[in-house]
């Protein structure tokens, strides 16, 4: 009997869930305003189109909009534009420091821009539906090639290194991203999931991605994924290019090689192991 007094009083006791008591506000409110940076991160927009993207009363991010402008993580200009703070980018920043993938590439890449000195190289990481630029390096020629610089973000099924981030995640994040409306950033871009599918399955083959001009009408780009120690796809090295560099021929030859190589070199430092995954057998 005495036992099961103490169980109920231990069920009685026992606290709420997060979001079902009385902090449920308080985590709602949180999440509303992370939804909110997490929007301006991918688009700068006014207040109004903000709150009906994320579904809420203008009276209900008014709230949220005032506390995070006053705390300077988000910024208003005189056209009522909103757009990430500075003190949102000073927390983002630190993301960077002591990346273990990034520091491993930073002496490896100088390697690939002199192998290949009319080439941007960039470093790419996937967060949800888009593909993060972490690192960008000039092509050593001093050719403006891309106007893309690192914290830049694509849509997934843009550009040769969303393609790749695309191919190797999950078949169930697959289908969810492929069942949304897929934008076209030019007129080359593949916005028929059922050719995006194809295209992934290409990809996975032959273990790295091509595009031509599907980002910029003026650039083609090469990208190879980067594995870890497990075998999954953390990140993708991507080589961009003039179109007019990927002939076909040897210049692109030369151009996947040099790609793929130091995409293996950096998944070998990450602890990838040729025998668990023979990707670049």
């Amino acid at each position: 009997m005495a036992k099961a007094e103490k169980s109920a009083g231990s069920a009685g006791n026992k606290k709420p869930e997060f979001g079902t008591g009385d902090d449920a506000p308080t985590l709602q409110g949180v999440a509303r305003a992370l939804r909110l940076m997490q929007l301006l991160a991918e688009k700068p927009m006014r207040a109004t189109v903000a709150a009906e993207t994320l579904g809420v009363s203008w009276a209900t991010l008014h709230r949220t909009l005032t506390q995070l402008v006053d705390d300077e993580f988000i910024e208003k200009d005189a056209t009522g534009t909103l757009r990430i703070g500075r003190r949102t980018w000073l927390l983002g920043s630190t993301y960077l420091v002591g990346h273990r993938l990034l520091d491993l590439a930073m002496p490896l890449i100088p390697q690939a821009v002199e192998l290949s000195p009319k080439t941007v190289f960039q470093l790419v990481e996937r967060s949800e539906g888009t593909a993060v630029v972490l690192y960008s390096h000039e092509a050593k020629s001093g050719e403006m090639i891309t106007r893309t610089t690192y914290g830049h973000n694509f849509p997934l099924h843009t550009g040769s290194k969303g393609l790749v981030l695309l191919a190797f995640s999950t078949p169930e994040f697959i289908d969810s991203y492929l069942q949304k409306e897929l934008i076209a950033l030019t007129s080359n871009t593949i916005t028929d999931a059922d050719l995006v599918r194809k295209e992934l399955e290409k990809i996975r083959l032959q273990g790295y991605a091509r595009t031509m001009g599907d980002v910029q009408p003026f650039t083609g780009s090469i990208s190879a994924p980067i594995f870890d120690a497990n075998g999954e796809v953390i990140a993708a090295f991507c080589g961009i290019v003039g179109r007019a560099m990927l002939d076909e021929g040897p210049q692109e030859a030369a151009l996947i090689d040099n790609v793929t190589r130091l995409a293996q070199s950096l998944s070998l430092g990450m602890g990838w192991t040729p025998m668990r995954n023979p990707r670049y057998s």
